[in-house]
């Protein structure tokens, strides 16, 4: 097949999808669609959860079974062997936000070394991932980005930070999976970046384990990825970085304009483009050094890679580079390529049902501010309607 139309192919894109599946993704991304919609979705959601009205089955039904995998691994199963036989992979992701204190974090570190021991023994699940945040509270790594001395109190709990880090690192090198440690706001990235980058020097010695999250929408991440390779190449350990546009552009622009300093984020969405592509490609001019996870929803650029994949010789089922999707969304490229060969992953969020809505509610004002990413859904989901009705 030619790459040129490869991810029209609607009927590969949703081969999983019953009819009745079909059409409640589409009446939900019409109601995506639609900002005033969401917002007041979001108000009546968060009311119902403090009012504690019984609201998880038809939460359920509805917007969490199209974005999330089920409430535990277990329950993720049937999604994951079904997308499996289709060639696409799952990456779990425990997808509870918001809590900070000690018994959250130490839970969140042991549900994560649960599931690379649940993925060792899992073809369809190579990868594992976690977010920084889940591990320990947002003020410490602010304090550790700026340099700002904690108190002994403060420094006990970055020891223990650290302590997690490194016991799910290990146990992923161990149990050789990979894991992707997910990127958080720039005033609290640096922090991040240094200990991941102590990470990768101490277990990624034979091939990348531990992967970065580079979030390309920062016009300071294409130097920062030099200078990562520079001293990796002096040192003699492998990188692994997942390259996202990013997540983050209006509260970082916001506390830029509050606080007096310049933006992290690049000038425009052509520039971000520029700035990720520039990065899917220095990753692979350096792939005997760096793993690619190219975290995408942009079809021009999952053409990019595939283009500069085949110039440069690189089999598409090279282990070093994958394509990566969020569950639920962008189904033309997950599936279209997995069919091809390709190494293609969706993070499937879990979680219970009300722990998991912060991030269901992100991912319905996500599809509402990014442009064109609804519309596109809606015009597959119309197209693949069509075709099965013809």
């Amino acid at each position: 097949m030619s790459t040129e139309r490869l991810f029209d192919n609607t009927e590969i894109a949703f081969s999983l999808k019953s009819n009745s599946e079909l059409n409640r993704a589409y009446l939900l991304f019409k109601m995506i669609s639609y900002e005033p919609l969401v917002k007041v979705g979001k108000s009546l959601t968060n009311f119902a959860i403090n009012a504690n009205l019984p609201v998880d089955s038809v939460i359920r039904a509805t917007v969490f079974d199209h974005f999330c995998g089920g409430i535990n691994e277990k329950d993720c199963l049937p999604v994951i062997d079904a997308m499996y036989e289709k060639g696409v992979s799952s990456v779990l992701d425990f997808s509870v936000e918001g809590k900070e204190v000690d018994s959250f974090f130490e839970a969140a570190s042991e549900k994560t070394l649960e599931i690379i021991k649940f993925s060792q023994n899992k073809e369809a699940m190579p990868i594992a991932v976690f977010k920084p945040t889940g591990f320990g509270k947002p003020t410490l790594y602010v304090k550790k980005s700026e340099g700002i001395s904690f108190t002994s109190e403060e420094q006990k709990q970055w020891d223990r930070i650290e302590e997690r880090y490194d016991m799910v690192c290990k146990l992923a090198k161990e149990r050789d999976v990979e894991l992707l440690i997910d990127a958080e706001e720039s005033w609290m990235q640096k922090a991040v970046d240094d200990l991941v980058s102590k990470m990768m020097q101490k277990y990624n010695t034979e091939k990348p384990i531990v992967y970065n999250t580079l979030q390309m929408y920062r016009h300071d991440r294409m130097a920062f990825l030099k200078e990562e390779l520079e001293h990796a190449e002096a040192n003699g350990y492998f990188l692994g970085y997942k390259i996202v546009r990013g997540a983050y552009m209006e509260k970082e622009n916001e506390r830029a304009l509050k606080k007096g300093y310049p933006t992290p984020i690049c000038e425009s969405k052509a520039a971000t483009d520029d700035n990720f592509n520039e990065s899917a490609k220095f990753i692979l001019d350096h792939l005997d050094r760096i793993s690619l996870f190219a975290g995408t929803h942009n079809e021009a650029s999952s053409y990019l890679i595939l283009d500069l994949m085949k110039e440069k010789g690189i089999a598409i089922n090279d282990n070093r580079v994958w394509f990566g999707q969020l569950y639920g969304m962008s189904d033309n490229i997950s599936f279209n390529l997995a069919k091809l060969g390709y190494n293609v992953a969706k993070y499937v969020p879990f979680g219970p049902v009300k722990d998991v809505l912060p991030y269901l509610i992100r991912r319905a004002e996500e599809n509402t501010s990014v442009a064109g990413q609804t519309g596109r859904e809606l015009m597959l989901l119309s197209k693949e309607k069509a075709r099965r009705r013809s």
